[in-house]
């Protein structure tokens, strides 16, 4: 055990906790991105419009729920709460990274959500699946592709807060 755990083993174990739980919580939300991309948007892909109509909407409404918001907002506030608890080793690489990954999922994936899937979501929730748009295939097509940037980054988030993490242990001198 080192002599920094050892000294302040609260903070430390906190620290720690709070960045295994930020790469949990990253790979979960790269898993859900993914999983819908890889299998929901191909599968709706061969809906007709209406059916798709329906369908999207659905999803829309039924994702807006407690254990979705905390595990989309979840990943930059564990990342800024082992940034906070760790701040003594703010020059290592892994915690700059890990700062990078928090601002990256915060700006890429909350802030490009909110400015570009959510106003999409809007447009599909307000169709008459009986009259759609003459553009609705367009409209379905940019969501996918706004969804497919967001799946490709919260795995490259997760991919790069688990390097963090095995990076800062690998740091640790073992005993003996």
């Amino acid at each position: 055990m080192t002599t920094a755990l050892r000294a302040h083993p609260t903070p430390a174990l906190l620290a720690l906790i709070s960045h295994t739980l930020a790469v949990l919580w990253l790979g979960l939300m790269a898993g859900f991105f993914g999983t819908y991309s890889a299998n929901v948007n191909l599968a709706m892909l061969q809906m007709d419009g209406a059916t798709y109509a329906t369908v999207q909407s659905a999803f829309n409404r039924n994702v807006r729920h407690a254990l979705f918001f905390v595990l989309f907002f979840g990943p930059p506030l564990w990342c800024a709460l082992a940034l906070a608890t760790a701040w003594r080793q703010h020059r290592a690489l892994w915690w700059r990274l890990l700062a990078l990954v928090g601002v990256a999922y915060l700006l890429g994936i909350v802030f490009f959500t909110q400015q570009v899937n959510l106003p999409l979501n809007y447009t599909t929730e307000a169709w008459n699946p009986q009259a759609l748009p003459a553009d609705w295939a367009q409209v379905r097509d940019r969501w996918n592709a706004a969804n497919l940037w967001r799946a490709w980054l919260s795995l490259g988030c997760f991919g790069a807060s688990l390097g963090t993490l095995v990076g800062r242990l690998a740091g640790r001198r073992m005993p003996g």
